[in-house]
Formats: structure tokens, C-alpha cells, sequence
């Protein structure tokens, strides 16, 4: 769908609840990212409520009369599929990608196996075990390499190891968010983010961390993370991600709006990394930034999102 078409009035969306806080490991952040929608919305004229799934039932939005959701919860319960289900159950439409699509994106090794299947590039990886041989999996992807949760997002969970013998307290790390734990080769030409709005890719984000790589302090505590829109890509180059951005969002489903990050080697080859398809909305965030860039203020984005919205 895209957001070309004719603009619907604030008052023809009815009682709207943004959905923040919630509880997953990311709930900080969401609290920061609903509180901005929710300002957006009330300022644009929307009938817009705060409603915090950690302390109400969802079946209070049917009781409460509420006729459309804006997600903005991140991680589990809010970005996996769990919250969309409910919402399809109740008939409630609802902004941002449907089950699968948003069950597939949460989990990055399948997300990775569909890309693989679909030939889209993505930097080597191996699933770890507390039985892994860790020479061997050395051997296989280089140092230094990233361990990670499979299912945990703003990366919670994620250690950068440099050394053999650091790869077990890694695992074990990454093992106390998730059962699913991943190894990652490390590809050190930058690291970009690009948006998806409707149908259309916004212009990419170069993210350039001070620390030693794009941790959850740098995404949302730091104030030196330096950020790039547009982006140090050459024309062609910029082309080529957002063409592989919108491959990799249609190929597992997404709708609505979502990130799409990525990795670049030293030789300008790009790498899929992962797919958030309820990214953050807080003044660090990355979507707001690329649709600034775009010619489209916060407000704007936030009644593009909600008009987007879907049952299903």
C-alpha cells in the first residue's frame, strides 16, 4: 500500500490506543517510543490513548471501544507475533507487519534461512550450542565475531569477542535471553539502516558508533553515535540497498513500515543483517531521521504508520 493516496481526516481514525511498554527486555525503549507517537498523534488531532499492555488485559481495547492500534512495543510480546494474533482475533486493525512476517523478523536465524533461500546475502553465521566446539567455529567464521540472542532486539544480549577462549562466557551471555543463540562473522565496512514507509524505501542511515560497536548504550544512551542521512554510499550504491531493503522486507512478509539493517564489507558488498518491523520512535531513532531526510517531519510519519494500519 502506499501512502500516496488520499489522506484520511484525524477524526476518521476513532479511538486510537498506542500500544508502549509492555514487557520484554526492551520495554525502557518503549515507553520512550510510544510517549513520542502518542504525543504526535494527540497533536495531529487523533483520539489517542496510552495503553500499556504490562498492566491491562488486550481485551480492554474491544471493552474500551478502541478501533485501531499504533504498535509501539519492541521485542518479545509486542514485535513477535503475539500481540498481531490477538488484535487479528479481536478484528482491531493495526500498524506494522502481520503474524509471520513479524514472528520470522523477531527470530534471526530463520530470518536468515529465508534470505539464504531467496539468494539475498547475508554474512556468515553459525548456531551455538554449550557443546560447540569453539575452535572450530573460529575457524569457520574469523575474529573477531559477534555472538548473539536469536530473538532479542536493541542489541540486548550481544558481545563482540576477539579471542577463542572469551566465546564461552559469550554464549553463555547471549544463552540467558534466548535458547537460540547465533555467531556471527564480523564485517567491518560500516554499518546502514534503511526504512521502509508503504511501498517505498527511505534514503539509508551510515550509523557510526564511538564505542566499539552499535551496542544498546549507543543506540539510545549516547549522545556522540554519529549518524549519516544521507548516507556515504555512492548514488548506485544507495539504489542497491534500498532495492535489497524492500527484497528483504517483501520476502518475509512485512507490511506497513519497518528497518531493514545492514552490514558493508571493505570491498562495498552489502550484507542482510536483520529486519525490525516495530523499530524505535524515540529521538534516537533511526526511521524519524531517514523521513526528516525525506521532507517528512515526525508528525507526518506517525499518521503515515497509522494509516497503514491492517487487519491481517
Amino acid at each position: 500500500m502506499s501512502v500516496s493516496h488520499k489522506k484520511m481526516k484525524p477524526e476518521e481514525f476513532g479511538k486510537v490506543a498506542v500500544l508502549f511498554g509492555g514487557r520484554s527486555a526492551e520495554r525502557e525503549v518503549s515507553l520512550k517510543s510510544g510517549a513520542a507517537v502518542l504525543a504526535a498523534l494527540q497533536r495531529s488531532g487523533v483520539d489517542a490513548h496510552a495503553f500499556d499492555p504490562a498492566s491491562h488485559g488486550l481485551h480492554e481495547l474491544q471493552e474500551q471501544g478502541f478501533k485501531r492500534v499504533f504498535i509501539a512495543l519492541h521485542g518479545r510480546y509486542g514485535e513477535d507475533g503475539t500481540v498481531q494474533g490477538a488484535l487479528e482475533l479481536m478484528g482491531i486493525p493495526y500498524t506494522g507487519s502481520g503474524v509471520m512476517a513479524s514472528a520470522l523478523a523477531m527470530d534471526k536465524f530463520r530470518t536468515k534461512l529465508v534470505w539464504q533461500a531467496m539468494k539475498l546475502p547475508v554474512p556468515d553465521y553459525a548456531l551455538l550450542t554449550a557443546e560447540s566446539d569453539w575452535d572450530a567455529v573460529v575457524q569457520q567464521l574469523g575474529l573477531p565475531l559477534f555472538v548473539k540472542p536469536a530473538n532479542e532486539g536493541s542489541s540486548v544480549g550481544i558481545s563482540k569477542v576477539k579471542k577463542v577462549e572469551d566465546l564461552p562466557a559469550a554464549f553463555a551471555e547471549a544463552a540467558r535471553h534466548d535458547t537460540l543463540v547465533i555467531a556471527e562473522r564480523f564485517v567491518g565496512g560500516g554499518e546502514y539502516t534503511a526504512a521502509i514507509l508503504g511501498k517505498q524505501a527511505l534514503p539509508t542511515i551510515k550509523i557510526v558508533p564511538a564505542n566499539e560497536f552499535y551496542d544498546y548504550e549507543a543506540k539510545y544512551l549516547r549522545d556522540d553515535t554519529t549518524y549519516l542521512c544521507p548516507s556515504d554510499l555512492s548514488a548506485e550504491k544507495e539504489t542497491e540497498m534500498r532495492h535489497l531493503a524492500q527484497q528483504a522486507f517483501d520476502v518475509i512478509g512485512g507490511t506497513g513500515w519497518g528497518r531493514v539493517d545492514f552490514l558493508k564489507d571493505e570491498y562495498g558488498k552489502l550484507y542482510l543483517l536483520e529486519i525490525n518491523t516495530s523499530p524505535g520512535m524515540t529521538d534516537h531513532s533511526l526511521v524519524p531521521m531517514a523521513a526528516r531526510v525525506a521532507g517528512k517531519s515526525f508528525d507526518q510519519l506517525v499518521m503515515d504508520i497509522l494509516e497503514l494500519a491492517h487487519v491481517g
